[in-house]
């Protein structure tokens, strides 16, 4: 890339030129530190003007007036470059930070490029931070989806390909790139909450066919395989970041929207853009594979160091890789707390120097690749509050095909199913007071009332996204567990969805309340139509991504699973 997609032109560095402009409270690009401007902001490649202007009065400053987005729309100012007087010797009150310069995107630290985007939105810093992002097209494996009233799910991604300037000791030699450090981001409907859940690398499950975008624009079908380490789902084979979003998908019944990834250098590069990250140890640690080597108490780690932490497992916990997540989420909960502080939020300097960073060790799906679409989930992530962001950890049990020596996991489904079944359902796992909308009084509402008798219930069931054979299986229990005599097989559903849905008249409204009854439907999966239904009309089961099997509750818990590790971001905990 040529200097000036790099963010220098002529030795012009956008890192070092933003002034406040205290008569807009806007930090505004300046070329010249000290000689007055014109209204004009100067192109990119303009060169530098000189340092000094000895005709400009030592107790006054120019500054330009921020361009506005409508043509002709200039600041006006009693200078006749349009920039307003100031006055070194007395104080400015400071202005009031507006809420889209607080915008925060936190999730791994690596997104935090938006923070500029939102402040400064200038086209030297768009254009080239634009030219930092990779994309890669991962079809309909994601939904693409940035609207404002849905919950969002995204997965990022940690590899451990040796890319990147002094790399070549970590990770394994010649790695693809695997699927090493994964995290399933859950950000509510209301904005209230979030859960980020961790999953092993090495749990043992299934890797569907994945479709994926070659070169020259062409598809490849990867064909899936069974039984293997969760980390497979990236690189082996030529498998994409969308084959990793399908064995999500395929595990949890969540259906993935986008996703995030990086490399090593994305923890070096961080960590040392926001000033160091604030960790904590229960004991010294010298460990020899990852080159940690601190003290027992607090740290402030960055750069080398800090990839040494989020790396280290041989000597916490249990030694495996699922005390390694923990360090890992210790480590972004800080970061999250970090990049919160004003110091960060009020620098522009360390704002740019961040999403630089940031951007540099990104890659991301097409869906998101501009610095816009990023900007506008970063404004939809910043609504968080710290406290109610869930670290939590896919349960598991170790392997029994293993034997005596335990290298992977398993899915534990008596604490996994429940949690999946909290996420897909937008249910938080910490106790939030969640807005009440219209929308969600309505579904509820759907719930009460009498039902009808079992017997009386008419309804077809289809399949849509629910493994094979899942509405023979519910016909089956329907008619000889339940009762619902009144019920077909209707095969394969013409449509796509990925949620269990019950679609009937308002006049068999009492029917519907016995069949989420009796399977455990959540109000959101009921959908009344306009019309009565005519005769003896069935209503319509849809069985969905969401179904496991005939007899499982689809509708989640209020409350997480006993004893899953959980940790919320705004706590402070020591590696043991």
């Amino acid at each position: 890339m040529d200097a000036q997609g790099r963010g220098r032109a002529d030795d012009i560095d956008p890192a070092d030129q933003w002034v406040l402009n205290p008569n807009t409270g806007n930090y505004e690009l300046r070329l010249n530190p000290s000689a007055p401007q014109s209204a004009r902001v100067p192109r990119p490649s303009a060169p530098r003007t000189p340092t000094a202007n000895p005709a400009a009065p030592s107790d006054r400053r120019d500054v330009p007036p921020q361009r506005s987005r409508r043509a002709g729309q200039r600041g006006s100012g009693g200078s006749g470059n349009g920039g307003p007087p100031q006055n070194s010797g007395r104080r400015k009150a400071k202005p009031k930070k507006s809420g889209k310069k607080k915008a925060l995107l936190w999730i791994g630290g690596v997104m935090a490029f938006v923070v500029v985007a939102g402040s400064v939105g200038v086209y030297l810093v768009y254009k080239h931070l634009a030219g930092n992002i990779s994309s890669v097209d991962v079809g309909n494996a994601g939904t693409g989806s940035l609207k404002k009233d849905e919950a969002l799910n995204i997965l990022v991604i940690g590899t451990d390909k040796r890319t990147g300037s002094g790399n070549g000791g970590y990770g394994d030699k010649g790695s693809v790139g695997h699927a090493d450090t994964n995290i399933l981001f859950h950000l509510s409907k209301d904005r209230t909450n979030a859960t980020a859940m961790s999953i092993p690398r090495d749990l043992i499950t299934d890797v569907p066919d994945c479709p994926t975008k070659q070169e020259d624009g062409s598809t490849k079908t990867i064909p899936g395989t069974k039984n293997v380490r969760f980390n497979t789902s990236l690189g082996q084979d030529g498998r994409d970041p969308g084959c990793t979003m399908r064995t999500v998908k395929a595990i949890t019944g969540i259906q993935v929207d986008h996703f995030m990834m990086a490399d090593f250098n994305a923890v070096k590069t961080l960590s040392t853009a926001v000033g160091g990250v604030d960790i904590c140890l229960a004991k010294n640690i010298n460990d020899p594979d990852s080159h940690l080597n601190l003290t027992a108490g607090p740290h402030n780690v960055k750069g080398e160091q800090a990839l040494a932490f989020v790396r280290t497992r041989h000597s916490v916990g249990f030694g495996g890789d699922l005390s390694r997540i923990e360090l890992q989420q210790q480590f972004l909960s800080s970061l999250i707390r970090k990049m919160k502080s004003d110091n960060i939020l009020t620098n522009p300097t360390k704002l740019y120097g961040l999403a630089d960073a940031a951007t540099k060790a990104l890659t991301v799906d097409s869906a998101i690749k501009s610095v816009g679409k990023l900007k506008d989930l970063g404004m939809e992530l910043k609504k968080v509050d710290t406290k109610n962001i869930t670290f939590t950890t896919l349960p598991v049990l170790d392997n029994p095909a293993d034997g005596k020596i335990h290298k992977t996991v398993i899915v534990k489904p008596a604490q996994a199913d429940p949690l999946f079944a909290m996420m897909r359902e937008d249910v938080s796992l910490t106790e939030v007071k969640q807005k009440a909308s219209a929308s969600k009084k309505a579904q509820d509402a759907l719930l009460k009332g009498t039902q009808a008798k079992a017997s009386d219930v008419r309804v077809r069931i289809l399949n849509s996204t629910a493994p094979p054979g899942s509405a023979s299986a519910t016909l089956t229990w329907l008619q000889n567990t339940e009762g619902v005599l009144k019920s077909s097989n209707d095969g394969n559903s013409p449509s796509k969805v990925t949620k269990t849905t019950l679609t009937y008249g308002p006049n068999q409204a009492d029917q519907a309340r016995k069949l989420a009854d009796i399977m455990g439907l959540p109000a959101s999966a009921l959908k009344p139509d306009t019309k009565d239904s005519v005769g003896r009309t069935p209503m319509t089961l849809t069985l969905g991504a969401d179904f496991k099997t005939a007899g499982t509750p689809i509708a989640a818990p209020t409350k997480a699973p006993e004893d899953i590790q959980r940790v919320e971001a705004d706590k402070s905990v020591c590696a043991k």
